[in-house]
C-alpha cells in the first residue's frame, strides 16, 4: 500500500511537542490499514465543544479533529480556508462574510450551510441553554456581556445565502482580528439534529457521547478519561487525513518519551518537552532534534507603577538588564530579546526596539528621578528563582537595590494585582493579535500594573481595534508601542522557541511550536 502523508500543524500554549522515532515506527500499517498512534498526558473534559469546564488544549484539540472551523489559523499568524472558503469586511468594518465551502458535510452525510452556523450561534446565546462557551459571542451584536441574546436587539450572526455567513459585531472588527482572537471558539454543530430539542437539555444529550461532527476525523470510540479512536473522513472538503485510523491515549507524562522510542506511540503533544537536557537521549533513540521558528512563550519584568511611580527608573531598570544573558540563561540560546511584546510575524511589527544594555543611561536615570536606595521586591516562581538571582545581580551593579520573593503563580499575579510587589518576572503564550498583550492589562477591570491614567493607552487601543487599514493601523500600533517604551509599565524580555522532535515514521508532520489560537488543524498532502 501506498502511504499517504498527515501532516499535524501543532500551536500549543506552553507544551512542546515529540515525534516518532525511525528506528521503531509506531504507526501500524499492517493489513493495509494506517493506524497512528497519539499521545496525550491528560485526557479531554467533554466531546460537546461547548460544554468543556476547563476549555483547555486537551479538550480543543479533540474538538479540532471531530468539528470544522471557519479557518485554518497557522504557527506564523497567517490564515487559510477551512470551513469558509474566504472572507471580506462589510458594513465599515463592523461586519464579515464568511463564504463557506459547498463541499462541507457532516459525518451523517448532510451538507453544512449558512443557517446551521447561524443556528449554532442562536442556540448557545440562549440564556436557557446551559454552555460553558458562551462568553466567545459576546462580540457580536444582539449579545450581553457575558454572550447571552438580549432579545431587544437581531443577533449578528445570520445566513444571507446558502453559503454564506455574516457575523456582525459591537466594534469594528477585521476578519483577522476575529479570526486570530476568536476561530478556536467557534465550532458548527449539527443543528438539524437538534430540532425541537428544548435549549436547556441541549447539554445531556446522547449526541454528545458519540458525536456527528464535520470536521477531518469521524468519532468511532471512546473509553471515557483513557482513550479515543477517530477515523479519517474520507469526503473531507480538504482531502483526507493522511491515515485510516487515529488512536488517541493518554498516559503519564513522564511515560511519553519511553512510550515513544518504545515505538507504542508516533508522536505526542501537550504535556511534555524536549529540554537541553534530555534532548541527547531523544537524539541516541533515532530523532532529529530541530528548534522551531515560531516564538512560543513571551517573557516579561511586570512593574508596578504606582510602588515604581517614575517612568525614569522604570527604564532605568530596563537598561540595567542584560537581556541577552537573561535570556541565554532561560532559553538555552532558543530565544530573541525584544523591546516589544508585538510578534515579528504580526502585520504591525514595529521593530524590536531597543534590547541593548547600559549601565550608564541607567545610572543617569536613576539620579535624574532622585532615586534613593528604596529597596524593591522581585517575585518569582520556584523555577524562575536562578533567572531572578541573576536579575537582582544585574540591577545592582546599576545600584538599584531588590529582595526577592519565591512564591507559586496564583500568588505572584495575586501580589502584583493586589500591589504587593514592585517586580515580578512572567511568561505568556503570545499571539499574532498586535493587541494580544496589552489589550487585556490596560483595562479598569484588570490594571495589573496600577497604571496611574489609562486614558492614553485606551485612546491607542480603541484606535487600533477601529482602523481597518494595515499601513494607518501599525502606524498607530507604532504609536502605543511608543508610549509603552516612553512609560514602561512593563519590561518585554524576550520570546522563546521550542525544541521539538521531527518525525520520521509519520511523515510530513510539523511540529512547530506556538500558541496562535492554539489551533490543532490538520494538513496533509495527497498522493
Amino acid at each position: 500500500m501506498k502511504k499517504r502523508t498527515a501532516a499535524l500543524l501543532l500551536a500549543l500554549a506552553l507544551a512542546l511537542p515529540l515525534g516518532g522515532c525511525a528506528s521503531q515506527p509506531a504507526a501500524d500499517d499492517t493489513a493495509g490499514e494506517r493506524v497512528v498512534q497519539y499521545g496525550l498526558s491528560n485526557a479531554w473534559d467533554s466531546l460537546m465543544p461547548y460544554n468543556s469546564p476547563s476549555g483547555s488544549n486537551y479538550s480543543r484539540i479533540i474538538y479540532d479533529k471531530i468539528y470544522d472551523r471557519l479557518a485554518y489559523v497557522h504557527a506564523d499568524g497567517t490564515l487559510t480556508a477551512r470551513a469558509a472558503q474566504s472572507w471580506e469586511s462589510v458594513d465599515g468594518g463592523y461586519g464579515i462574510e464568511f463564504h463557506l465551502d459547498p463541499d462541507c458535510a457532516f459525518h451523517d452525510g448532510t451538507p453544512v450551510t449558512a443557517e446551521h452556523w447561524a443556528e449554532t450561534i442562536a442556540l448557545l446565546t440562549d440564556g436557557a441553554c446551559p454552555t460553558l462557551g458562551r462568553s466567545a459571542f459576546s462580540v457580536l451584536t444582539g449579545t450581553d456581556e457575558s454572550g447571552v441574546a438580549t432579545g431587544t436587539e437581531a443577533l449578528g450572526a445570520e445566513a444571507v445565502e446558502e453559503y454564506t455567513l455574516k457575523l456582525t459585531f459591537k466594534n469594528p472588527t477585521t476578519p483577522e482580528d476575529f479570526l486570530l482572537d476568536k476561530n478556536r471558539e467557534y465550532y458548527v454543530l449539527p443543528t438539524h439534529l437538534l430540532e425541537g430539542v428544548d435549549p436547556s437539555e441541549v447539554m445531556e444529550l446522547d449526541l454528545w457521547t458519540a458525536p456527528v461532527g464535520s470536521g477531518p476525523c469521524v468519532f468511532v470510540s471512546e473509553v471515557t478519561g483513557s482513550s479515543l479512536t477517530l477515523k479519517a473522513n474520507a469526503d473531507y472538503q480538504l482531502g483526507a487525513p493522511g491515515f485510516d485510523t487515529l488512536v488517541i491515549t493518554v498516559m503519564d507524562k513522564s511515560s511519553l518519551l519511553t512510550a515513544l522510542i518504545a515505538g507504542d506511540l508516533d508522536y505526542y503533544a501537550f504535556g511534555g518537552s524536549v529540554t537541553e537536557d534530555n534532548a541527547p537521549t531523544a537524539e541516541a533513540a533515532g530523532f532529529t532534534v530541530s528548534e522551531g521558528t515560531t516564538p512560543n512563550t513571551f517573557y516579561e519584568l511586570m512593574l508596578n507603577c504606582e510602588t515604581v511611580s517614575d517612568a525614569r527608573i522604570r527604564r532605568a531598570v530596563e537598561y540595567a538588564l542584560d537581556k541577552e544573558l537573561l535570556c541565554e540563561q532561560s532559553t538555552g540560546g532558543h530565544g530573541a530579546v525584544t523591546g516589544t511584546s508585538i510578534l515579528p510575524s504580526c502585520e504591525s511589527y514595529p521593530g524590536p526596539g531597543e534590547t541593548t544594555r547600559n549601565l550608564e543611561l541607567s545610572m543617569g536615570l536613576l539620579e535624574e528621578a532622585g532615586y534613593d536606595g528604596e529597596v524593591y521586591t522581585l517575585a518569582c516562581t520556584s523555577n524562575r528563582s536562578g533567572l531572578a538571582a541573576l536579575m537582582q545581580q544585574q540591577l545592582d551593579e546599576a545600584g538599584i537595590a531588590t529582595t526577592i520573593e519565591t512564591v507559586d503563580s496564583a500568588t505572584l499575579f495575586a501580589g502584583m494585582s493586589d500591589g504587593v510587589y514592585d517586580m515580578a518576572i512572567a511568561s505568556h503564550t503570545p499571539s499574532a493579535l498586535p493587541l494580544w498583550f496589552v489589550e487585556s492589562r490596560f483595562s479598569a477591570e484588570n490594571n495589573i500594573f496600577h497604571v496611574d491614567d489609562l486614558t492614553p493607552y485606551l485612546s491607542d487601543i480603541d484606535a487600533i481595534r477601529a482602523e481597518t487599514d494595515k499601513d494607518a493601523r501599525a502606524a498607530l500600533v507604532a504609536e502605543l508601542d511608543g508610549l509603552l517604551g516612553e512609560e514602561r509599565p512593563f519590561i518585554p524580555l524576550w520570546f522563546g522557541t521550542a525544541l521539538h522532535v521531527e518525525s520520521n515514521t509519520v511523515t510530513g508532520i510539523d511540529y512547530e511550536s506556538s500558541s496562535f489560537c492554539n489551533e490543532n488543524v490538520w494538513e496533509w498532502e495527497k498522493q
